[in-house]
Parts: structure tokens; sequence; C-alpha cells
């Protein structure tokens, strides 16, 4: 008994030791409560993302589990390397462009969609280790940041909404109303309110909750089959490995790179500074404690991921909630990624959740994608303009790349045209080029 105290006790310093739990003022409890409260509030990904990624002729059952390991992945390296509480799995936003725009409408096979992604990933590792991101990241406009994401959000709605059956096609008006009468789409958008009202009341997992309460609601009517709980991991073959590096090194492959880079690296920037800030690893001259660690983790995961089968892995902002819980250290995130892993045998749970419930989830992250349009200076025509063309563009266009590049270009142009072009950075100039050669070319 004693020497089973004393072995408790070694386990407990040397984790202390390796994650500085005292030098955060956390201890164990405190971090694997703080992982368990990310875990709950960002799981809702095992259960969306495979919807999405199936609509790419993916195998559903495969890309659960790539879903699970490259989230496990991904928070191994921020906690074991970085050591930040930040939980990281596939970008919601990213999987909807991948599927949506870049398989269903450009044409293109998800394993040469998998190579883009992969390619992006090692772009997004180069410019980690040098002083690229940092210049891409300052020269490019506040307000084009923010009306990515922003856009993105957009994006993301309005597929939410037409896979809800909330918004149909008309051929008169191209959009329409659907309708309520539809028990699916009722349901989603009882999905969608009962997330704001549950996340309004701070409710622990309200996405979670709402998802798995839809999907019984749907069971009740016989809407959802059911097909078990438990079971063993189904097999990641059909996805493991399968991308296409070669077909994706093509020049009408580059707009979709950039997109896939961009949207990763920009969010990714806003969700680190908002934890770092959170969990106190901003000292008071401004330094941010393993910042280029947590970078060069968060755009490893990426590459990682399209090896497994998963769009760009990223940060989570609702990592946020876990550090609000007490998280501090990076066991908070190996606590993530051990969930996930455990996640991985709730495979039938996730082959019954129905595309409406997860339609529900998709319109509410939306709607807080699009929280980022306050940043904009809605005061300077030059920067609010072209930030609205970035959002707009991207779901009237069904095209992340697209909304981008309306967005640097129109950017170029007013600044150029009403004299300000000393505001236009190398960067821009060099990528409106690129944008400009992709409309005319390709």
């Amino acid at each position: 008994m004693q020497q089973d105290q004393q072995a408790l006790r070694e386990e407990r310093g040397l984790l202390d030791r390796f994650f500085r739990l005292s030098e955060h003022k956390t201890n164990i409890k405190t971090e694997l409560i703080a992982g368990l409260t990310t875990f709950v509030t960002m799981g809702y990904i095992i259960f969306v993302n495979p919807n999405i990624m199936s609509d790419a002729g993916m195998d559903h059952g495969a890309v659960f589990v790539a879903t699970c390991i490259g989230a496990a992945i991904a928070c191994f390296l921020m906690g074991l390397y970085a050591n930040w509480p930040v939980g990281l799995a596939p970008g919601m936003g990213l999987n909807a462009f991948f599927t949506y725009t870049v398989v269903a409408e450009m044409g293109y096979d998800w394993q040469v969609a998998l190579g883009a992604v992969f390619i992006s990933g090692i772009l997004f590792v180069i410019m980690s280790f040098y002083k690229i991101r940092e210049w891409l990241l300052n020269s490019i406009p506040t307000s084009l940041k923010f009306a990515m994401t922003a856009g993105v959000g957009l994006f993301l709605g309005l597929i939410g909404l037409k896979t809800a059956g909330i918004v149909v096609d008309n051929p008169a008006t191209l959009l329409s109303m659907g309708t309520f009468l539809e028990p699916s789409t009722l349901l989603a958008a009882v999905c969608f309110l009962m997330i704001s009202v549950l996340a309004y009341h701070n409710i622990f997992g309200a996405v979670l909750i709402s998802i798995l309460a839809v999907t019984g609601i749907g069971l009740t009517m016989d809407l959802v089959q059911y097909n078990g709980i438990v079971s063993a991991p189904p097999s990641i073959a059909p996805t493991l490995m399968a991308l296409d590096i070669m077909g994706a090194l093509n020049i009408s492959m580059v707009s979709i790179i950039l997109a896939f880079l961009f949207v990763n690296m920009f969010d990714t920037a806003g969700t680190l500074m908002g934890v770092a800030t959170k969990a106190n690893l901003i000292r008071k001259d401004g330094y941010i404690e393993n910042l280029s660690k947590a970078l060069k983790a968060d755009s490893s995961s990426s590459a990682i991921g399209a090896l497994f089968g998963c769009p760009p892995v990223t940060s989570y902002v609702e990592s946020a909630s876990g550090v609000a819980a007490g998280g501090r250290t990076g066991l908070t995130a190996v606590t993530v990624g051990c969930l996930f892993l455990a996640a991985m045998f709730l495979a039938p749970l996730a082959g019954m959740i129905p595309a409406y419930a997860t339609a529900g989830a998709l319109i509410y992250v939306a709607m807080l994608m699009m929280t980022g349009m306050k940043q904009i200076n809605w005061d300077d025509t030059t920067d609010a303009i072209p930030a609205i063309v970035t959002v707009i563009m991207m779901p009237l266009t069904f095209s992340i790349a697209n909304g981008i590049a309306m967005g640097f270009i129109t950017y170029t142009a007013m600044k150029l045209f009403t004299g300000r072009r000393d505001e236009i950075s190398l960067s821009i100039y060099v990528l409106t080029g690129i944008f400009i050669s992709k409309f005319i070319f390709l």
C-alpha cells in the first residue's frame, strides 16, 4: 500500500515537473477537468466532420476514425511539445470548402483535395519555422483577416441552412425558404435554437447536448435507426495515406492551396492569441511563452492529419472553455487527445447522427465566426468595401478561394485608385497578382 502511494506521488511529481504545473499555479485534477471541459465543447466535430466529408465520397467510418486520430495527435503535439492548453481538430468551414467547393463544384477527386491540404500544411510548417508567417500576418490588413473568418462563417452557415432544408434552390429567385412542415427541417431549426439558448446560459457542452437530443427526438419519430452506441473502431484503410500529392501539384490548385493556408493561418493566430491571454501566458513585456512551439505544433498537425484523411487540423477557440475551467498547461491538451482516442469506440453513435442535427450545429458555429466583423473599420470604405466583398463572395460563389481572391483584388484597387498606395504591402501586390492570374488563365 505504501509502495503504491509512493509510486503515485512520484508519478504526480513527474507530471508536475514535465508540465510545470506548480509554476502555472495548477494541479493534475484541475488540468484533467479542463481537458474534459474542452473536449465536451469541441467534441461535436467527431459527428459533424464525417457527415460533411462523406458527401465528398469518403468512407464515413474511416473519416470518423481519421477525425479522432488526427485530433488526438494534434492535441498530443500541442500538449507535449508546446505545453499549451489548446485542443485541436479538423477545422470547421475548411471541411465544407473541401467537400462542397473543391470536390463537388470544381470536380477534383477527394484524394487530390487531400493532397492540397497536405501541401498547404507543409507550407504552413515551413512558414512557422521562419519569419515568413510573421511577415504575412503583419502585412495583410486587419480588415481582410477578420473578413476571411466571417466569410467562412457565412459560407458554413449557407451550407448548414441548405443541408437543413431551411434554404432551398429556386429557379426564379436562386434561393428561397424551405418548409418547416418537413420534420428534418424543423428539427434542424430546433437544434440551432437549443444550442443558442444553452450556450447563452453557459450550459456545459451545449452543442454536443443539442446534437444528441435532436438525434434522440429523431429516433422516437423513426427518422433515425438505432445502431448501438459502442463498438470496435471502423477501419481507417479507405482514407489512410490515400492523398494524391502529385495530382495537387497543378497550377489550377494554387488558389485552393492558398485558401486552405490563409484561413488556417489566420484562424490559428486569432485562437492562440485569445487562449494565451486567458491562460496568462503573456508576460508583462509582451512575450508569449512557447508561442513559436505552439505555432509549429499547429502547423504540423495539418500535414499529419491529411495523411489519415482529415481536412486542415487547427486550434479550436472552444479551448477557452477549458482555460476558464483552470487549464493552464499541456496536460489539458493531452487529456483532450486521450478523450478523442477513446471516442473512436463510439462509431455506431456517430453513424446515427443525422445531417439535420449537425446542420443546426453548423449554423450556430457560423454565427460565432461572423462576430469578427465588428473588428472591421467601417468608417474607412477602402477597408470596409474589400472586407464586404470577401464576406459576401464566399457564400455566393460557394468558394472560400474566390472570396479571398476578390477581397484582395478589391483592396488593392481601392487603395491604388484613392491615392493610398503606401498602405499596400509587397505581399498584397504579390498575392493580388497571383489571384488576377488565376481568373485570367485558369
